[in-house]
């Protein structure tokens, strides 16, 4: 704006900035040079199968027909029929859809597991040494000649052994150790400490020592030599069949196997083999098909001590639901010393206690519910379809298995794990049943969904 002299307003001149600031304020220092890139820029042609060339030189080197080598093995393990379908089948898929949409499977299922071990070789220490001809592990399959042999063998070793008494030990310990050294070594004429270097070299390791003790021989064989004189031999307890671990108790043992046999019922198809599930059946009336596709959960554990004059004596309390989506739901509570044992009783109880549940168009419940356990209050509304469950994770867990969708919860005052579950529970036992109310009031019941939810219903 330029001014006249006369003007009030006087003509001012800033001076001109020397720079100004292009970037924002920051404390760390500006880069030097432009940022690189975390990652390098790959070319499409080495991304894969993008253009018609490579689409065909991988459908024709991964997915090539049979060759006449081929054809010529599988007819001689199929019949013309069969051959005749695989032919149409390979002629029905094109190898370009395989390329493009189908997918080469490189998990274990195609490539094989790699074992850590085949179970081809036996470690003394973990298996069960085999036992030939031991008659206690005979199994339904072995004949009487195996038997006999094994009778003769024990009582031979029974007449012909003796126990092995300090110095017989201690000169076998030795002759083991002495096994070590290569037989081309002279130790004569060697001193001291010539002789204990070379102990060290040709000791035996430690898992040699630990098999020796674990096989070490209990047992000696008198032999009869020609002459007349006899001859200890050693026995280790893997040529008399021996074991430190429980034998087998083969597959059938003679008047031991009616004690056994358990009463199953045809209905079960075999899926109570055990009998768990037999008081449940005979107090429910239900099947173990219906319970075994109950939806139970554990919603609550802790540990509870009782002062007894011994000390405290501690055990674990579980709190457990079942429920079958459709509109049944229960809830079980035991204690036990046992974790497990506890688990199992609630969740057993839970499935004695399901009660039915009223639901709303099988999706919600009948109004607002309120109850209260303890100082525990729990506030359950009903909400309109495609609200979801929006509720705490235990009344989540009770919604899904009673087959509730909408729902909306809360918990004013204290929520403790234990009573927010059966205050819910109750909640849940107590809502308002519309048919009743009609009944008491000498009315008709009527569709209402118009109205119950601000005509916000579809």
């Amino acid at each position: 704006m330029v001014a006249s002299a006369s003007s009030p307003l006087a003509t001012t001149t800033h001076p001109a900035l020397s720079s100004q600031q292009t970037t924002l304020f920051h404390t760390s220092a500006p880069r030097p040079a432009r940022r690189r890139r975390r990652f390098n820029s790959v070319p499409a042609a080495q991304m894969g199968l993008v253009d018609e060339e490579s689409i065909s030189k991988f459908a024709e080197t991964h997915f090539s027909g049979y060759t006449t080598e081929e054809k010529e093995v599988l007819r001689k393990k199929y019949t013309p029929a069969q051959l005749a379908a695989l032919e149409a089948g390979e002629a029905a898929i094109d190898p370009r859809d395989l390329t493009i949409q189908g997918r080469l499977r490189t998990d274990a299922t195609t490539t094989g597991f790699n074992y850590v071990d085949d179970f081809s070789q036996v470690q003394p220490i973990i298996d069960k040494r085999a036992r030939p001809g031991h008659i206690g592990g005979l199994d339904d399959k072995e004949d009487i000649g195996v038997a006999a042999t094994a009778s003769g063998k024990v009582s031979r070793v029974a007449l012909n052994t003796r126990l092995m008494d300090e110095d017989t030990f201690s000169e076998h310990f030795m002759r083991w150790f002495d096994s070590f050294v290569p037989p081309d070594v002279n130790v004569e004429g060697m001193s001291h400490q010539q002789v204990d270097e070379l102990a060290e070299r040709y000791e035996p390791t430690d898992l040699d020592l630990l098999n020796y003790f674990l096989d070490q021989p209990a047992l000696e064989e008198i032999k009869q030599n020609a002459d007349g004189t006899t001859t200890a031999v050693p026995l280790s307890m893997e040529a008399l069949g021996q074991s430190r671990l429980a034998p087998s108790l083969g597959r059938t043992i003679p008047n031991v196997t009616e004690h056994y046999h358990r009463q199953q019922d045809p209905e079960d198809e075999g899926l109570d083999e055990n009998g768990d599930y037999k008081e449940l059946k005979r107090r429910t009336s239900l099947k173990v098909q219906e319970m075994q596709s109950f939806v139970l959960k554990v919603l609550v554990r802790r540990w509870v001590a009782n002062q007894t004059r011994l000390g405290k004596v501690r055990s674990s309390s579980v709190l457990a639901i079942a429920g079958n989506g459709n509109g049944w739901l229960g809830l079980g509570m035991a204690k036990s010393l046992e974790l497990i044992e506890a688990t199992a009783k609630a969740k057993a109880m839970a499935i004695r206690n399901m009660r039915p549940v009223p639901r709303y168009e099988d999706r919600t419940i009948y109004g607002n519910v309120e109850a209260k356990v303890a100082g525990t209050v729990v506030q359950l509304s009903a909400r309109p379809p495609g609200f979801g469950l929006r509720v705490p994770p235990r009344i989540f867990e009770m919604a899904r298995a009673v087959g509730i969708k909408d729902l909306a919860a809360r918990i004013p005052r204290s929520r403790n794990p234990m009573n927010s579950v059966k205050a819910t529970y109750e909640a849940l036992m107590k809502q308002p049943d519309p048919e009743e109310i009609a009944i008491g009031r000498g009315k008709k019941l009527v569709d209402v969904r118009k109205v119950y939810y601000g005509g916000a219903v579809y």
